[in-house]
C-alpha cells in the first residue's frame, strides 16, 4: 500500500472532542429555553385601552388571562366603541407579550445568529 493511503488522520483537540462540547452546549440551551418558556407561561403583562376602561392581562405565551371592562363604557347604543376598545387592548397585550418573549428568548439565543448555518433558527 502506498504511504499515507487508506489511513485516517486523527486530530486530538485540547479539552476533548469539539462535537461533544457542542452537544452539551446545545443540550444546555434547550434546557434553558424550556425553562424560559415555562416561566413565560406564568409571567403576565397588562395592557389597557380607553384610558383604562379596558384592561387585558396576557401571559408571555400570548394567552389571555383576563379582560376587565369598566361598567362606565357599557352603552348599548355604542357597542362599536366597546368592540374597538377591546380589540385595541388585546392587540397591545399581544405586542407587549411578543416583546417580552423576544427579550427573554433573545437573551438565550442572541449569539446563535453568528454560528454558521444557524442564523435565525432559534428566533
Amino acid at each position: 500500500m502506498a504511504k499515507g493511503k487508506g489511513q485516517r488522520l486523527r486530530v486530538s483537540r485540547p479539552g476533548g472532542s469539539g462535537r461533544i462540547d457542542m452537544r452539551a452546549q446545545v443540550q444546555r440551551l434547550q434546557e434553558q429555553m424550556a425553562a424560559t418558556q415555562a416561566a413565560l407561561e406564568e409571567e403576565t403583562i397588562t395592557a389597557t385601552a380607553g384610558g383604562g376602561a379596558i384592561t387585558v392581562v396576557m401571559t408571555g405565551e400570548q394567552r389571555v388571562r383576563s379582560i376587565a371592562i369598566d361598567p362606565e363604557v357599557l352603552n348599548p347604543e355604542d357597542v362599536e366603541l366597546l368592540q374597538d376598545l377591546v380589540v385595541a387592548a388585546v392587540n397591545e397585550a399581544i405586542e407587549k407579550s411578543q416583546a417580552l418573549q423576544a427579550e427573554r428568548m433573545g437573551a438565550l439565543t442572541g449569539g446563535l445568529g453568528s454560528m454558521g448555518g444557524l442564523g435565525g433558527l432559534f428566533g
